[in-house]
């Protein structure tokens, strides 16, 4: 893996987040935060658990293990402002890595305070494969409500930067 790869992997993650957020704006408030008995009981926590577990790995990479925060977002609204910070905080720091970065093993603790160390490329493919899983969640539970899902493939990204058709 390469920073460049890294980088479009991000741009990719950064894609589908903001694809998943706009098809959650078709929801009620009601439908949005509707127990489903998923993995996380609505789209609003699903959402919120994508966007913080992305936030604590960033932590972890800048050599902090903070805890997993609290999630009480009101809205989509809410969501979408903390996300938007997290994003481009994301996106700067994928732009500073170079090749030797990769390799670094970085030591963090985990939630309940195991530690743990790995090398930064490994965490840096889990946390969009981790937003891949959920938003694939969220892509059941918006069908469920009776929303339409937008497609996250990566293969549908790689279509639109061509400027191919996607679906």
């Amino acid at each position: 893996m390469t920073p460049e790869e890294v980088r479009t992997l991000y741009a990719y993650n950064s894609w589908a987040n903001g694809r998943v957020l706009h098809a959650s704006a078709a929801l009620s408030p009601e439908q949005f935060t509707r127990d489903l008995g998923s993995s996380f009981p609505s789209v609003r926590d699903t959402l919120a658990h994508i966007m913080l577990a992305e936030w604590l790995w960033l932590e972890r990479w800048m050599g902090r293990s903070p805890g997993f925060p609290a999630s009480d977002f009101a809205d989509l609204a809410a969501i979408r402002a903390r996300w938007q910070k997290i994003d481009s905080d994301l996106g700067n720091f994928v732009r500073t890595l170079a090749v030797a970065d990769l390799d670094r093993v970085v030591e963090y603790k985990n939630t309940k305070g195991t530690a743990f160390s790995n090398p930064m490329w490994q965490m840096l493919q889990h946390v969009v494969n981790h937003g891949t899983y959920h938003r694939g969640q969220i892509t059941t539970m918006l069908r469920q409500l009776g929303a339409a899902p937008s497609a996250t493939d990566l293969i549908a990204f790689y279509r639109e930067r061509a400027g191919l058709p996607h679906n």
